[in-house]
């Protein structure tokens, strides 16, 4: 599963952050940077099976534009139908009941994805028995640390698992704050904590030396 840099109107762009990669996937995905006023959609998969999703061939009704891909449609259905797409949704998904007409959708976006205009969102399927959970934000870069923009309905308190992080390094990120104004007030409070212990045990020493 990736996570990807989001730009105007579009929804996948070249950076990307990649959940749970295998070791060819390690290998293979492209390093980058983040840098300040960058906006990413992170999105978490998390499943109580094996985390290897299947496309069934269930029938989709979404998709979005390719705008790298170029092609002479012949039917007039299918050039009507890619000419609102343009019209309405630019790059962006959409679904084919947004339609006026879905019936006439149904039939134009056929040579539009057999060509590649219109790229699908394949409906997965985890095996039979086994649950999935999603969890999905935008998070913009600020100079200042990452801010959230968008958050689901998400209370902690609710959910109790019987499985708990055991890597010591993560549960210390896990419990570290993504803010740097954080980060800097548990800074200032610690130095000013360890101040005051060695002016303790200043004035120890010299009430013990009088």
């Amino acid at each position: 599963m990736l996570s990807h840099q989001l730009k105007q109107h579009v929804i996948d762009g070249e950076k990307t952050i990649i959940q749970n990669p295998t070791d060819q996937q390690k290998k293979d995905h492209e390093k980058a940077e983040f840098e300040v006023h960058e906006v990413y959609a992170v999105d978490v998969l998390v499943s109580s099976g094996e985390g290897k999703a299947k496309d069934a061939g269930q029938r989709t009704t979404i998709y979005k534009r390719d705008p790298s891909k170029q092609y002479g449609l012949k039917m007039k259905t299918s050039r009507a139908f890619f000419s609102e797409v343009e019209r309405r949704f630019d790059a962006m998904p959409f679904t084919l009941r947004a339609f006026e007409d879905e019936k006439k959708a149904r039939m134009g976006v056929v040579e539009c994805a057999k060509h590649e205009l219109l790229q699908p969102f394949n409906v997965l399927y985890e095996k039979e028995g086994e649950f999935v959970a999603q969890f999905k934000f935008t998070v913009l870069l600020m100079p200042n640390g990452p801010m959230r923009i968008t958050s689901g309905p998400f209370e902690p308190d609710l959910y109790k698992s019987e499985m708990e992080v055991q890597d010591a390094e993560l549960k210390a990120l896990l419990q570290s704050s993504a803010s740097r104004k954080t980060q800097k007030k548990k800074k200032k409070k610690a130095s000013k904590t360890a101040e005051n212990a060695t002016s303790g045990e200043t004035l120890e020493e010299n009430e013990a030396g009088d």
